[in-house]
């Protein structure tokens, strides 16, 4: 669970709050705090989503500058984390649309069978493995290979450790969509590596 921790009512704690109304008062010192404290986070997610490193340094200065202007937006009613990452998806976005040089297909149509967390069999997942394992960087250049919006909803859930419908709300999809793009990526990450095991 991430800082904001959730309180048993389903309510964001204080943490929240306090960050809603820094936001409002523009608080140069609560920023700080928050770059401080997502600048890691807000980073990986972009290379992730964008699938390149080029253009990302400018688009996480951006999405402060946007947090900035627009923080009395945030209301403090749910965790800061998607709130920042659906700002950072809008610019990226709005950025390839203007040049054009990046490809963010939304991909196919859910599987409407697809509606609670999803576990691809009982195997662990490939995240799994690479935790307990060396296979860390083979992970990340199979990630690389996935289309944007699999290695987009894979990093949210397992890197993140956001909620389907905090996902669903960054990413502007249904549930239903965003469980199969999981379990979809997850289905890829494992046939690449059994791929490779079998390749040996």
């Amino acid at each position: 669970m991430s800082v904001e921790a959730m309180t048993l009512d389903g309510r964001v704690d204080g943490e929240a709050q306090r960050i809603a109304q820094g936001l409002r008062l523009k608080d140069v010192a609560l920023i700080h705090q928050l770059v401080e404290r997502y600048q890691y986070r807000l980073v990986r997610y972009l290379i992730y989503f964008t699938g390149r490193r080029e253009h990302v340094e400018d688009l996480v200065q951006e999405t402060w500058l946007r947090v900035l202007e627009h923080g009395n937006r945030y209301d403090g009613h749910s965790r800061f984390e998607p709130w920042l990452f659906a700002i950072a998806r809008h610019l990226t976005i709005d950025h390839s649309r203007r040049r054009r040089n990046l490809s963010l297909d939304t991909g196919s149509s859910p599987d409407k069978d697809l509606l609670s967390e999803p576990q691809a069999k009982n195997d662990p997942s490939p995240f799994e493995i690479a935790a307990r394992t060396e296979d860390a960087h083979r992970l990340s250049v199979s990630l690389n290979l996935l289309d944007p919006i699999y290695r987009e909803a894979l990093l949210l859930r397992f890197e993140e450790d956001l909620s389907l419908k905090e996902i669903a709300n960054i990413v502007e999809a249904p549930v239903t969509t965003v469980s199969s793009r999981i379990y979809r990526g997850l289905e890829m990450l494992r046939s690449q590596f059994k791929g490779e095991s079998n390749g040996k």
